[in-house]
C-alpha cells in the first residue's frame, strides 16, 4: 500500500520533547482535535508572535 497523496499540505518531520507529547495527546484527545490541526494552529500563532517582531 502506498502513501496517501497530499494535495493541500506537505510532509514535515520534526521531533517533540519528552515531557511534551503526553500532555500534546491528551490534548488532542481533550479537543477532539487532530494533532496536525492543533501543530497548524500553534504554527500559526508562532507566526504571528514573531511577525510582530518584525524579525
Amino acid at each position: 500500500m502506498g502513501e496517501a497523496v497530499l494535495v493541500n499540505r506537505k510532509k514535515f518531520v520534526s521531533s517533540l520533547a519528552n515531557e511534551l507529547v503526553e500532555p500534546f495527546n491528551e490534548l488532542s484527545k481533550k479537543t477532539r482535535l487532530t494533532k496536525t490541526k492543533l501543530l497548524d494552529e500553534a504554527i500559526e500563532d508562532l507566526l504571528e508572535k514573531y511577525a510582530a517582531k518584525d524579525l
